[in-house]
């Protein structure tokens, strides 16, 4: 259905090679200007239309015209278009009768604004149809240009500001939802005593601006030992972050539980791949257990990168054996524990890909290399400053071309010398 020039009595046809999408495509502005407004008429009458067409042209309204004369063309018609709508309906219509019209109406396009015209002896039904979701109503035989013209103003500023008022409550919901998924994907390290010190930072990427699906967890058990693990699991959303709280929430079971470390790998596969939504979905893992001798710490990789040692000033890449990631092939990964030595003043930093993937140039990413330069050059740091400048740094680094894409979440573990 071509749009009609005000002034224009001719009927619209019907339309045709429409596509076949809903709703009613809404301008981004704050406030609706009525005269970029497209206003539709739903109205079998063809002298009731002619009126209001030419009530339309004495108002000061300077809208594209539209008249439909069943609610099923009304419903065609608004799958189209792409501007805010104000649509004129009548409640006697040969297709659908009464508030029922609203309702439909409503349901099929939810963007756009409603007037409603009722006869004189039909006031009431006016005011149930705004209850029942339109914007405001004209009794027909009182109306004239101004007040038309001030109805249809009217009636898509209310609808623009209950669609903020539900994009805020949305939010709001959204901030909520978030809040108990940051807590569950940030645990409070569950420490016996002050003997070792933990010091963690997860970073929403800039493509979702949301926790993901990378994970970390911290457990001192009663014989004194520490276990910890990061995870990252493929892809960004709420189902990824989900399943990454999952993997937590059992890796910290198991360990509760007395679960053995290579255990605990193959248990976190057999939990992903039955929750997981999607079957390319992966994980990569890597879970450490601190003995409390203090001498050395066991390493398990399953896919994920490697980690720093600090001794004192000094910083370097350690890469211990690793199997392969979480879900690539279900039931054929085969991973081991190695040992690594500890000083008294060692400290290890877990860290998943975020924080070397972002790209420093068009054709370049900062890398391992990269990362571990960039972790010498703050290698007197403490860990708390040490972890923050990480992580400053890659975002800086990054900034020109967009910043971090992937979550990032770091790790910094060791025990405290003067414990």
């Amino acid at each position: 259905m071509a749009d009609l020039p005000l002034g224009t009595a001719a009927r619209a046809k019907e339309p045709t090679g429409i596509p076949a999408q809903q709703g009613v495509a809404i301008a981004a502005a704050s406030v609706w200007d009525a005269r970029a407004a497209a206003i539709l008429l739903v109205e079998d009458d063809s002298g009731d239309a002619l009126l209001v067409e030419e009530l339309l042209a004495d108002s000061e309204l300077d809208s594209s015209f539209t008249w439909c004369k069943s609610l099923a063309e009304a419903r065609r018609y608004l799958q189209s278009c792409r501007t805010p709508v104000c649509v004129l309906l009548d409640l006697h219509l040969p297709d659908v009768h009464g508030l029922d019209a609203v309702r439909q109406l409503v349901e099929s396009a939810p963007d756009a604004a409603i007037v409603v015209t009722t006869g004189l002896a039909e006031a009431e039904t006016g005011l149930s149809a705004v209850a029942h979701g339109a914007q405001d109503y004209l009794v027909k035989g009182r109306i004239d240009p101004e007040a038309l013209g001030r109805a249809v103003r009217y009636a898509l500023q209310r609808k623009q500001a209950e669609r903020s008022a539900s994009a805020m409550r949305t939010s709001q919901l959204i901030a909520q939802e978030n809040a108990r998924l940051e807590r569950a994907l940030l645990p409070i390290p569950l420490l016996s005593d002050d003997s070792f010190g933990v010091a963690a930072r997860y970073e929403a990427g800039r493509a979702h601006g949301l926790l993901s699906g990378d994970f970390y967890d911290v457990i001192q058990t009663a014989d004194g030992a520490v276990h910890a693990v990061i995870g990252d699991v493929s892809g960004h959303g709420a189902a990824e972050a989900a399943l990454g709280v999952c993997l937590r929430v059992a890796w910290r079971t198991a360990v509760l539980t007395g679960v053995t470390q290579l255990e605990k790998i193959g248990l976190l596969e057999q939990i992903l791949v039955a929750e997981r939504s999607d079957p390319h979905v992966f994980a990569t893992v890597t879970a450490l257990v601190f003995p409390p001798g203090r001498d050395r710490v066991r390493i398990a990789r399953a896919g994920h990168p490697g980690l720093l040692m600090r001794r004192g000033t000094d910083v370097s890449w350690v890469e211990p054996p690793a199997g392969m990631a979480l879900g690539l092939l279900p039931g054929a990964g085969r991973w081991t524990v190695s040992e690594l030595d500890l000083f008294p003043d060692s400290e290890l930093v877990l860290f998943t890909d975020g924080l070397f993937e972002g790209r420093t140039g068009p054709q370049s990413r900062l890398g391992e290399e990269g990362l571990l330069a960039m972790a010498r050059r703050h290698g007197a740091l403490p860990p708390r400053a040490f972890v923050d400048a990480l992580v400053a740094e890659a975002t800086e680094s990054a900034s020109p071309y967009g910043g971090l894409a992937d979550d990032v979440a770091v790790l910094h573990l060791g025990w405290r010398a003067d414990s």
